[in-house]
């Protein structure tokens, strides 16, 4: 009995695993695109869906009050209907008459990929679609990342729900100001040079901002001659455009 009893053991451990498969291994492979990372990923459908309700949760968050919508009294030599951008900050002002501004949150370039210049709204879209330059998809591509050719406008669209077009000397400059959805990104340097903005952000300025806006963006390390902020009028509600008393602290 002691010569068979180790043998008897490893018989029955090498057949365990036969007579009681796990549920994970039993569950198929499903291969799917991840529009938020741009891959074609491999996984179970019970943890896809758990990603995708992580997703759902992540997107829900807001970022810092400091970013929400805010109309504010400005010095500034610029035009009524001027869009600022300051990258450092990271604010965007739509310059109003009577030495006011509504200020937005953005996000910006991340390093290596932040700019400042002078340029105008040269086209206007409503859930646009995107289509990758070749220089972005190549890049990702050599990080391991493959990005689609073409991804038709949506909720899962990294452009969200508006995009104004920026042009320079009559040319598309390939940078835009558009949406996203990832709003907690505002405050950041996460873009490949665009400026983005929450959603319900971009929506208002696009109705306010007609093709051929100016649109001045101070780059890093550049000082702000064009807006200076001089004090707060009141906290705008982003969701109606009027003042809202808790929209400071939960955005309105």
């Amino acid at each position: 009995m002691k010569m068979t009893t180790p043998l008897v053991l490893a018989l029955l451990a090498g057949l365990a695993p036969l007579s009681a498969p796990s549920i994970a291994s039993a569950e198929p492979q499903v291969r799917y695109y991840e529009h938020a990372s741009g891959q074609w990923l491999t996984g179970q459908r019970a943890q896809i869906r758990q990603d995708q309700v992580a997703r759902k949760t992540q997107a829900m968050r807001q970022p810092d009050a400091r970013f929400m919508r805010q109309s504010v009294r400005i010095a500034t030599k610029e035009k009524p209907g001027t869009i600022v951008i300051d990258t450092d900050r990271k604010f965007l002002y739509f310059v109003e008459a009577g030495g006011t501004a509504t200020r937005y949150g953005v996000g910006v370039g991340k390093d290596g990929f932040s700019w400042g210049g002078t340029m105008s709204v040269g086209r206007k879209a409503e859930w646009p679609g995107w289509t990758p330059p070749a220089a972005m998809r190549a890049r990702e591509k050599a990080k391991g990342r493959i990005l689609p050719a073409y991804m038709a406008g949506g909720p899962d669209n990294p452009l969200g729900a508006r995009a104004m077009y920026l042009y320079r000397g009559g040319g598309d400059s390939m940078f835009r100001i558009h949406g996203t959805n990832q709003p907690w990104t505002i405050g950041q340097n996460m873009s490949s040079g665009c400026i983005r903005m929450m959603n319900e952000d971009v929506t208002h300025l696009y109705e306010r901002a007609g093709k051929g806006t100016k649109v001045v963006v101070v780059g890093p390390g550049q000082e702000n001659r064009y807006v200076q902020e001089t004090g707060l009028i009141r906290t705008v509600s982003n969701k109606t455009g009027k003042p809202g008393l808790l929209s400071g602290l939960f955005g309105g």
